[in-house]
């Protein structure tokens, strides 16, 4: 084997620190990566795979290599890290102009999904997180930070910690995720966040030490202890931001300063809700392709910032539960809906405002240049235009935002320092704006002027030598030189130093020339260096404003939010809701946001809801498929989660008293991957709702019971109904869909039970779906007619009538013991007779029975009947 160069020792010496990355190691103007490494890169980025050492005598003894170019390595780097790729960058760590031999080199920075800073790697109106999960027997915490803003935030949870942390983690969705030993043992946690959020995965145990954690939160966030932080007695709060912080300044090797402010969720800041919810409500993303047209978030995103962007998704995505908080938002949305003007010219500032957060990042990171820095000055210099506009617009949190520090030193020492078009390098020159640095204006005119500068010395030695003929010329060999015809040359002066002897000339130097050469030949790098030098003063400078910019970005944010939600309720027709503390839900006119957007071709039809803590607790929702039943309740839901971010609500009028968290289960889907059929995965989501509901929670339940025989599910259906009324165990409000039309007789015998159905009329062999709630139970499902809406054959209709009349008029039990009963109005068990069935059903208390307890007896009961 041949003997390896000392580069490529180099090379294996920093790789087998960094194992678990691609190596971009630079050399000139490429980065290369060899072996392993460079035939996977060769593989993911369709490069070319070659080798350093074509004359190996095998090529199994060659080195495979690859590489790219430094100056656009991003848009490659990019392509890797989508793939789930880590990239460590190793960079020279000396100039080799000045370095004999091998120039020392060291990783500089690990690039991963959820570290990334770039912009080109970073969606403008969407954070990118990384995480960590921890977890012990006692309690659990997940810290969250996007490093390119410096956004950084935990929330630690004491009861079923591994449910709430997944909620948590379905809110953020991280890109990377790193995980204590505790949380990677935690099987359907850790299964969770690999597959469910597609997370890239690390363990590191060792990050989690309590002690050192918190010696990191205390220096990271400049406090003596953590109880000044909110985290007194939160040890898993502590371990699980320590554990991210130790991550964090591993990967990234620079300076973390806009990394200076903790936010801690406690219990009752925000509405929690689960993934299931989340995508059944489709909040930020639509549930056939994720993509975020058909969200809730399409309809409200018309904000103009990409930090007013991220800024709107965190509100939709985290609903508040204080009324006070709910209406200072609505206030703010309030004082801009109705100040059309004002609200029109703040919008077009805002248009032309980048994203101050990630600048902000680039600049204390000193990955930010010149155009970075200009764009910077500009977002800044737009401040006060907004804060005048804002000055006769009334509301608490306006004037907040009217009042945040504009840093009007930080738009007028770029304006200053930085050139209006600067280059993308900052090594390379013209970045600094003439008048800014006297030395660099120097330099400056003499690369610029160095032809003007000889000339004229030239003028002046013939004028002081008399020497008509004198000229200064130069070559690459000897540089610049003083020509004298040799019948002038014994006129020069005596310090004029010969410097070579032709056949018709002598050539000569003096000082002040040889001072004007290396001026000359010198000022190009001289100037180059001399501006990065200042340049990176100026962002050094800027860097320390880290605080108040992060202030300003965060005020612009605000307002263009606002801004956004004023204009999308001025355009959509939106009323602004009425929220307290009363359990009332009462909406007049309500509407599907996302439906009525795109259902151009007819107009929405509007439906009341009303519900309460005491009469009207749980509606039962009776009618035809297709008529509408998931997208009204949908669309209560959506409307309770709209006014609780502070958002208009698409309604004549809205009276929300605050939810604590939404539940749905909604829809068909299975889990294959996990060995669950659809029945198990709704029972699945059933029995969360159960669990974790409150009486001040929202509850959505589309057709419970489907997706098994007809006598379990409608068992199943009425006991989770039963238990969701009962005051004494749930007692949340609830809307209930079903095509058990059995279940309508509950209004007459639970309190708080409610019967509405869809409208619908036949006319003739046609069913129109009037798409109207009403008060009263359907008395038909019309599935045949629904199967013909869809398409289904004629052949099939007919048949499927026929066979519907024979079941309709047989008598009971002649096709079975599951015979729908479809113009039943209630249970009824007066075909039992006496005896022992009628003593079992008078001594049952319905008001302490059980969900699976209600589910054994009616087997018991059946198999009596049957028997």
């Amino acid at each position: 084997m041949a003997e390896l160069t000392p580069m490529k020792r180099q090379y294996n010496e920093i790789k087998s620190q960094h194992t678990d990355c691609l190596l971009f190691f630079r050399l000139g103007d490429f980065y290369e990566m060899f072996d392993e490494d460079a035939v996977t890169a060769s593989r993911e980025l369709d490069l070319t795979l070659t080798t350093r050492d074509r004359n190996a005598e095998s090529p199994e003894a060659r080195t495979p290599m690859c590489g790219v170019p430094y100056h656009s390595c991003e848009a490659y780097i990019a392509r890797l890290i989508a793939k789930g790729y880590k990239v460590a960058i190793c960079e020279q760590t000396e100039d080799p102009a000045l370095v004999k031999g091998l120039v020392s080199r060291d990783v500089i920075r690990i690039i991963t999904p959820g570290t990334v800073t770039a912009s080109a790697m970073l969606e403008e109106g969407r954070p990118n997180y990384v995480c960590a999960v921890y977890l012990d027997v006692t309690a659990g915490a997940v810290a969250f930070c996007d490093v390119s803003t410096g956004e950084f935030c935990v929330a630690g949870f004491q009861e079923s910690p591994a449910a709430h942390m997944m909620n948590e983690l379905s809110r953020f969705m991280p890109r990377e995720a790193v995980l204590s030993a505790g949380a990677a043992a935690d099987a359907a946690l850790s299964a969770f966040i690999a597959k469910k959020l597609g997370c890239l995965v690390e363990n590191g145990e060792s990050r989690f030490d309590y002690m050192q954690s918190a010696a990191r939160v205390c220096e990271r966030f400049g406090v003596s202890d953590v109880d000044s932080l909110g985290l007194a007695g939160d040890s898993a709060s502590v371990c699980a931001a320590g554990g991210l912080l130790s991550y964090i300044i591993e990967t990234q090797k620079f300076d973390l300063s806009h990394i200076n402010t903790l936010d801690v969720f406690t219990a009752g800041r925000f509405m929690e809700l689960d993934y299931t919810a989340r995508r059944n409500l489709e909040l930020t993303g639509n549930l056939r392709t994720g993509e975020k047209k058909g969200s809730l978030l399409w309809v409200l995103d018309r904000t103009k910032t990409p930090m007013g962007g991220r800024l709107l998704r965190a509100w939709t995505e985290r609903p508040l539960l204080s009324p006070v908080a709910i209406r200072r938002r609505l206030a703010a949305v309030q004082a801009l809906f109705s100040a059309n003007v004002a609200r029109g010219e703040l919008i077009e500032i805002l248009r032309g405002i980048g994203d101050i957060q990630r600048l902000v990042g680039r600049v204390v990171y000193g990955t930010a240049n010149g155009r970075d820095l200009l764009a910077l000055g500009s977002c800044c210099g737009a401040f006060p235009a907004l804060t005048a506009l804002l000055g006769d617009i009334r509301s608490p949190m306006l004037r907040a935002i009217a009042e945040t520090d504009p840093v009007p030193q930080i738009p007028d020492l770029i304006a200053r320092a930085i050139c209006d078009e600067p280059p993308f390098s900052v090594r390379e020159g013209g970045i600094l704006r003439e008048g800014f640095s006297e030395e660099a204006d120097s330099l400056r005119g003499l690369r610029d002027n160095g032809v003007q500068m000889v000339s004229a010395l030239e003028r002046r030695e013939r004028e002081r030598t008399s020497i008509r003929k004198l000229k200064i010329g130069y070559n690459r060999v000897f540089g610049y030189y003083i020509d004298v015809p040799r019948a002038s040359s014994e006129n020069v002066p005596e310090e004029y130093i010969r410097k070579q002897t032709l056949s018709t000339s002598e050539r000569f130097f003096t000082q002040e020339l040889k001072e004007l050469e290396s001026t000359l030949l010198t000022a190009r790098d001289r100037l180059e260096a001399l501006e990065f030098r200042l340049f990176e003063e100026v962002r050094l400078r800027v860097a320390g404003e880290v605080s108040r910019l992060q202030a300003l970005a965060d005020a612009v944010a605000e307002l263009d939010a606002l801004c956004a939600l004023a204009e999308v309720a001025v355009r959509n027709g939106y009323t602004m809701p009425e929220v307290d503390l009363s359990g009332q839900l009462s909406i007049t006119a309500g509407r599907h946001p996302v439906v009525e957007k795109t259902q151009s071709e007819t107009l929405f039809v509007p439906n009341d809801t009303f519900m309460n803590c005491a009469g009207d607790r749980v509606a039962i929702i009776t009618g035809p498929n297709m008529a509408g039943k998931s997208t009204y309740m949908r669309q209560t839901a959506l409307i309770v989660l709209m006014a609780q971010m502070g958002s208009f609500v698409p309604a004549k009028s809205a009276v929300i008293g605050v939810v604590d968290r939404v539940f749905t289960r909604i829809g068909a889907s299975d889990d294959l991957a996990g060995g669950k059929s659809t029945f198990m995965v709704e029972m699945v989501e059933v029995a969360e709702i159960l669990r974790y509901a409150t009486a001040s929670s929202l509850i959505i339940l589309d057709e419970i019971g489907r997706g098994t025989s007809t006598y379990d599910g409608m068992a199943i259906a009425r006991a989770v109904l039963e238990y969701c009324a009962d005051r004494r165990r749930l007692g949340a409000k609830t809307l209930f869909a079903t095509h058990y039309h059995e279940l309508s007789a509950l209004e007459e015998q639970l309190e708080g039970v409610r019967n509405y159905s869809i409208s619908a009329k036949k006319r003739g062999g046609d069913l129109i779906f009037l798409r109207k709630i009403v008060k009263g139970a359907a008395d038909d499902s019309y599935g045949v007619e629904v199967a013909k809406l869809a398409g289904v054959p004629d052949s099939v209709i007919s048949r499927a009538k026929r066979c519907l009349a024979e079941l309709e008029s047989a008598p009971r039990g002649a096709h079975g013991p599951e015979k729908p009963a479809r113009d039943d109005a209630q249970l009824s068990f007066s075909d039992f007779g006496s005896g022992e069935i009628i003593e079992k059903l008078r001594a049952v208390s319905l008001d302490t029975l059980t969900p699976i307890e209600a589910m054994n007896l009616l087997y018991a009961l059946k198999k009596k009947v049957d028997a």
